[in-house]
């Protein structure tokens, strides 16, 4: 529930920042196991707040626009479940990606060995 607010007030927020919709667009897809921190880390970069709690994540979209190497655009940020049982979606969102953030925790040592596992995906995926 809370996720999905601070959702809401992403993609309003992002929206109002820059006119425009001919603006290039860049999909980052956020990957890692479930519990290590992709939705905190991403709603950091978004809202400028933590988020202390673990809710698992399905899926969550947010819309930024911000400036690359002095060019405006549009980041669209992809944060992924985590959990095992929606493994079935991870080739979907990969093919899609333009960018890829694996994330694992520091406290979470399995989750820091399967970070080759979700890179190997990509290429896979993404015919590299």
């Amino acid at each position: 529930m809370y996720a999905e607010a601070l959702h809401r007030v992403a993609v309003s927020m992002a929206t109002s920042l820059v006119p425009g919709d001919d603006l290039p667009t860049y999909k980052l897809v956020v990957v890692g196991d479930g519990g290590v921190g992709k939705s905190a880390l991403t709603i950091q970069f978004f809202q400028k707040i933590f988020v202390p709690d673990y809710d698992p994540t399905i899926e969550d979209s947010y819309l930024k626009h911000t400036e690359i190497d002095g060019h405006w655009a549009i980041l669209d940020v992809l944060d992924t479940a985590g959990q095992e049982e929606f493994s079935a979606m991870r080739e979907q969102y990969m093919r899609t990606g333009d960018g890829f953030l694996i994330v694992f925790s520091v406290t979470d040592r399995a989750s820091f060995e399967h970070v080759d596992r979700f890179h190997q995906l990509i290429l896979r995926v993404k015919d590299r």
